[in-house]
């Protein structure tokens, strides 16, 4: 009877031993895939699969100075005096909602606004009107004239409206006319500045340094500084550095414009054998692929796979192929993006002059992977593992 336990218990240690070991690499626990899974998951292993049904159409292009050249040539940089072209100049006209100031002078002997007293008739006269808000008819009120239109008119073209109109009436009448409060161009300021605040336009032509300046400057040293100009339909955002370095992206703004100041509004994430798994913001100017990888505490030495570092991102098609391209399924297309892989292989020493040159774009994942000697160390502590449960049911056994 005890020699039927110990066979049967033996019977069931091989069985055990049999079937773990068939399935244990499949329970290796990673952070993510190897080198050749990652591989062999994309379009590059095409060529040597049966048919195109077993890649999932994303492809691996090796990272090195011809694409580097590539990447850099089709990348976009829209600067503000690429689209906002306008050299208009904010005239002071004035629109309804604005408060306007009105003095009127008649020359002596005053006869429609000098005093009724005799002795006065030798002093010019002076009116000053109360400050008047144009109403929603682009209207004000002159004495003697009633309602006049001034909506879209300068300064100059209203005082000579009222001249005009009292020339008949005052002897030889003159008249000053200005904008006071200016309610109707405005730009707003938002963001990272000091003090957020809606800016009247004036007939100088205030630019958009000019607009940072009145709400006190950015927070923020300017290479973590983003400037983004909304006008109407039109978007565009520029790093802060590259609006002082270059006076032609200082645009001169119109009336409804928004500047917002950005803080570090770009980000990459890391993923894998690094130091440090994190999503890291860079500045708006931009950082290379080398120094992303510092940023992440740099490659785990006891697992990293150097020959594995990927950049997964979803890429201008430009930087394709045509053969490449049809290859890759609609579904897995984002807003005329495709979605690329860039291998860096660490092992040549070469390869960390180019990652200088490697630009890391927004929403960029990097993943280095775990080296084949980590995950055959992984392996054989499983292994051991097994072999104790083995050993454990043998003694159970006897």
């Amino acid at each position: 009877m005890l020699l039927k336990k110990k066979v049967y218990f033996s019977s069931v240690a091989m069985v055990i031993a049999l079937t773990g070991c068939q399935n244990i690499r499949n329970s290796i626990p990673n952070a993510g895939p190897t080198l050749k899974q990652v591989q062999n998951s994309t379009a590059e292993d095409t060529a040597n699969a049966d048919n195109d049904a077993e890649t999932n159409g994303i492809t691996i292009l090796d990272i090195d100075n011809k694409i580097v050249n590539r990447i850099n040539e089709l990348k976009v940089n829209q600067h503000f005096s690429d689209i906002y072209t306008s050299s208009y100049v904010n005239q002071e006209v004035v629109r309804a909602g604005d408060t306007v100031n009105v003095t009127i002078y008649e020359a002596p002997p005053a006869l429609l606004f000098g005093s009724a007293n005799s002795s006065d008739l030798g002093a010019a006269a002076e009116i000053k009107l109360p400050e008047q808000m144009v109403d929603k008819q682009g209207q004000l009120t002159i004495p003697f004239l009633g309602k006049i239109s001034v909506i879209g008119k300068t300064p100059s073209q209203i005082q000579n409206m009222i001249v005009s109109g009292l020339s008949r009436k005052a002897n030889k009448p003159s008249a000053i006319v200005n904008i006071a409060k200016n309610n109707s161009a405005n730009v707003t300021i938002v963001g990272e500045v000091n003090n957020s605040l809606r800016m009247p336009l004036t007939g100088k032509g205030e630019r958009v340094l000019d607009a940072i300046a009145t709400a006190g400057g950015a927070k923020y040293p300017s290479n973590k500084v983003t400037i983004q100009l909304n006008r109407g339909k039109q978007s565009l955002e520029i790093p802060m550095d590259t609006l002082l370095k270059d006076m032609r992206q200082n645009v001169v703004l119109q009336s409804g414009d928004v500047v917002a100041v950005n803080y570090q509004s770009n980000s990459f994430t890391v993923l894998g054998a690094t130091i440090k798994n994190d999503e890291i913001n860079f500045e708006a100017n931009g950082i290379s692929l080398m120094q992303a990888l510092a940023r992440s505490g740099g490659l785990n030495d006891s697992r990293a796979d150097s020959r594995g570092v990927f950049i997964f991102r979803y890429e201008t098609p430009y930087v394709l192929t045509n053969n490449q391209m049809r290859k890759i399924p609609v579904e897995l297309q984002k807003n005329g993006l495709v979605p690329v892989i860039y291998r860096l292989n660490l092992k040549d020493p070469a390869n960390y002059f180019i990652a200088q040159n490697f630009p890391i774009k927004n929403n960029d994942v990097i993943y280095v992977s775990n080296a084949p000697a980590t995950e055959f160390a992984k392996f054989l502590n499983m292994v051991s593992q097994s072999i104790y449960s083995i050993t454990g049911i043998k003694n159970l056994s006897n």
